[in-house]
């Protein structure tokens, strides 16, 4: 709130000299032989008159509020960000229904994207899962609302998930940046296994992503400890089956190093969100902000209310009280 015409608040000071010269004026007298009647309706009137006061300088206050023309302002904010054009590329294999992290991997990978695409503002982010080969989930998008309900709908079984196309799926999440005019493009891979299915191996996707300025971060998830995990047998059907972490790091160093980004581990659910937060910083956003404000008149709301208390007060003593000649 707002006042265009701040100097009119001035007339404030008037009004006090009014209220302080009413409450200063002495009541006249008469002479009566008996006013044991006027006692009767002393109290009553000496109330009312104070009543009367108080009505009078509200409305001449809020008259003298809507002079000064009272305004809100909403605040327009344009926004131009330097975002950073962001696939992330998430192994849907079967070995990532372990429970080693919480409550499985696949799980505690959705969540930590989430938190990551929430604290992206500005910035466009796609999906990319593999498993025996590669999909594309969502397209670059700045529509944070749209990729979280994909990511989190994300579940194993989404593509074929027997074997990991490491490489198949960094060559398509490298496919859809190729193209993208942003200065700062990036992949973020995470997997929990080795490259053991496509036509294209990481090594080459990761030149593919060099050639064409796009830094890769890798993420390795799963604990050095023997875990069960639910796999699909042709003959037996769907049965648990006990594996180890065996995620080729030597790899993730490799394609990361190559292409100007890091390569990190995580054992479990706090080290997988403490590595998105540490990339997050790494790669930061850049905003530059314009706010506009647009003002509206409050007058109304003030000189109608004045006006009407103002009526009362000159109404009730003309047509109540009574007044000697």
């Amino acid at each position: 709130m707002r006042f265009a015409n701040p100097a009119y608040l001035l007339l404030l000071i008037p009004v006090l000299g009014l209220v302080w010269l009413e409450l200063r004026k002495r009541t006249g007298a008469v002479r009566f032989p008996d006013v044991s009647f006027l006692r009767q309706r002393q109290g009553f009137a000496r109330t009312l008159k104070y009543v009367l006061l108080a009505v009078q300088t509200l409305a001449l206050s809020l008259i003298v509020v809507a002079l000064a023309r009272p305004q809100r302002g909403r605040v327009y904010e344009e926004v131009e960000s330097r975002g950073v054009d962001i696939m992330l590329c998430l192994d849907v294999s079967e070995s990532m229904s372990a429970s080693d992290l919480q409550p499985d991997r696949i799980t505690a990978a959705k969540q930590r994207a989430i938190e990551f695409v929430s604290k992206r503002t500005g910035d466009r982010i796609g999906l990319v899962v593999f498993g025996n080969g590669s999909m594309t989930l969502c397209p670059l998008t700045q529509d944070r609302s749209v990729l979280t309900q994909v990511i989190d709908r994300l579940g194993i079984g989404v593509i074929d998930g027997s074997r990991t196309a490491i490489g198949m799926g960094l060559a398509s999440a490298v496919a859809r940046l190729k193209d993208s005019a942003s200065k700062n493009k990036l992949v973020i891979l995470l997997t929990d296994g080795v490259n053991n299915a496509g036509e294209v191996d990481p090594q080459t996707a990761a030149q593919l992503a060099q050639s064409y300025g796009i830094k890769v971060y890798c993420i390795g998830v799963g604990s050095q400890t023997p875990v069960q995990v639910m796999v699909k047998d042709p003959f037996w059907g769907t049965r648990p089956q006990t594996v180890e972490a065996d995620f080729d790091m030597k790899t993730l160093d490799s394609v990361a190093g190559q292409t100007g980004g890091q390569a990190y581990a995580a054992s479990d659910d706090e080290a997988l969100r403490r590595i998105y937060d540490a990339i997050s910083k790494l790669e930061p956003t850049h905003f530059k902000t314009a706010r506009h404000t647009l003002y509206s008149e409050r007058a109304s709301e003030f000189l109608l209310p004045g006006a009407a208390l103002l009526l009362i007060a000159l109404l009730v003593p003309a047509l109540w009280l009574r007044r000697l000649p």
